[in-house]
């Protein structure tokens, strides 16, 4: 079986219970996190290993591994359908976040961590030519990939009309349509968030329910896809809790 590297505190501390194959710290490293990583893992009955930083930095590439590397069992990615069953068990309105063709990891990681914060029930990646889940969303994700079901899926477009067929209403983020803030996003939801470079594809954009866009100032049409996801999915989270404050 193929392994998965994560590097980082955090992600490496959040991974602990998934069991990794290895753990490498930084010789000397006893401070902070660093001590918790130690004691977590000796709980769970994993060896650590400690290594000279040069050899952490060639594990990593020379990414900032904050003296500590781990090597754990490829993810496994769940189903739209584990997705609607956690917003069921929880007795709460599915909101599932589909990506258009994310290519860079760090925004997949991005998106991951806001998604989780924000009370999402999971989020959708196509299965070719887009990021998938590795090192780096791990570490941008700052370990909530652990926490968040990921499902790849053939086709994006007929996971919405799936989606639209269970009475869940699927809004598109694009520039120039309808202002998110005017739009009701108390109920069962999912958010489609375009390409970095190119936004929505078209086909896409004919699949949605509705097209919405951020307001902005100064001239600018578009965001980061990770700033636009978080934003989406803050304005969600803030018409939920007001509904449900309001019962």
């Amino acid at each position: 079986m193929e392994t998965t590297m994560i590097y980082g505190r955090n992600p490496v501390l959040e991974a602990l219970d998934k069991m990794p194959d290895k753990v490498y710290i930084q010789k000397g490293a006893k401070d902070g996190s660093m001590k918790k990583i130690r004691g977590r893992a000796k709980e769970l009955g994993i060896y650590v290993q400690e290594r000279e930083k040069s050899r952490l930095d060639e594990m990593c590439g020379n990414q900032n591994h904050q003296g500590v590397v781990a090597f754990i069992s490829d993810f496994t990615y769940g189903s739209v359908e584990d997705m609607l069953a956690l917003a069921e068990e929880k007795s709460e309105d599915p909101l599932i976040v589909l990506l258009d063709g994310i290519e860079d990891p760090h925004n997949l990681g991005a998106i991951i961590r806001s998604a989780y914060a924000m009370g999402a029930h999971g989020v959708v990646i196509p299965k070719h030519r887009a990021a998938a889940v590795n090192a780096t969303v791990y570490k941008t994700s700052a370990g909530a990939v652990d926490h968040m079901i990921v499902a790849k899926v053939t086709n994006i477009n007929r996971t919405i009309d799936d989606l639209k067929a269970k009475n869940i209403w699927v809004y598109g983020a694009d520039g120039g349509k309808g202002a998110l803030y005017d739009a009701d996003l108390t109920g069962p939801i999912a958010v489609v968030i375009g390409n970095e470079g190119k936004g929505l594809a078209e086909k896409t954009k004919e699949h949605v329910d509705s097209l919405l866009s951020i307001p902005m100032d100064g001239g600018f049409d578009s965001l980061n896809a990770s700033v636009a996801a978080s934003i989406f999915l803050y304005d969600i989270k803030r018409q939920r809790h007001g509904k449900a404050s309001a019962l």
